[in-house]
């Protein structure tokens, strides 16, 4: 089985996500690796340290682990991926196993920052979204999903996640093949993205 990878990352809240959706909603025989998912634990974080780690580093990311994982599924071979707890920032004790698929979709901030990593794509985008709706989206997710608080989202992302944007992800866009302004809302875009996905059935 010939497996292709398509890599999807932006900054946190650009809409990757939505990116994912739209691609998973044209094929239906795929997997989805979240890179999420691969944070090294902390559990000594919380709302009043939140910056004591820095969740928009790449060291904050198991990497020899997803290299791992991404090799195993291309080569058409199963892999038990980690879960993470994102409200107590550790890895949780349970994996997820998951089969080869025709199509591999990896989803997170810095899946085009590892050489070897991007080496294993077939498609990299960029999902390409302004500042200010990215930290709205941002404040709003961490509130009701992460049980964070206003104080401890705006002191995290002024103090970590901005910078570790520009200095990590943005840098990253001059790898992607297709840019994507707007991310889920941008129509013609889509229309070329699921093209090329259907292309691969």
């Amino acid at each position: 089985m010939e497996v292709k990878t398509i890599g999807v990352t932006g900054g946190s809240g650009s809409g990757k996500s939505t990116i994912v959706r739209k691609i998973s909603e044209a094929c239906k025989d795929f997997v989805f690796i979240a890179q999420d998912n691969y944070y090294r634990s902390a559990a000594f974080v919380n709302n009043s340290n939140i910056t004591a780690v820095n969740f928009d580093h790449p060291d904050a990311f198991d990497t020899e682990l997803l290299r791992a994982n991404l090799r195993d599924l291309k080569a058409g071979k199963a892999v038990d991926i980690p879960q993470y707890d994102f409200v107590h920032h550790c890895r949780k004790p349970e994996t997820l196993h998951i089969e080869p698929a025709p199509l591999v979709l990896v989803e997170g901030l810095m899946v085009l920052y590892d050489p070897e990593i991007r080496s294993l794509m077939d498609l990299k985008i960029y999902v390409d979204t302004p500042d200010d709706i990215r930290f709205i989206r941002r404040l709003q997710r961490d509130i009701s999903e992460r049980g964070r608080t206003v104080e401890s989202v705006i002191k995290q992302y002024l103090d970590v996640v901005r910078p570790g944007y520009y200095n990590f992800i943005a840098p990253t866009r001059e790898f992607a093949d297709l840019i994507v302004p707007e991310g889920g809302y941008n129509q013609k875009a889509l229309e070329v993205l699921i093209s090329f996905v259907k292309s691969l059935s």
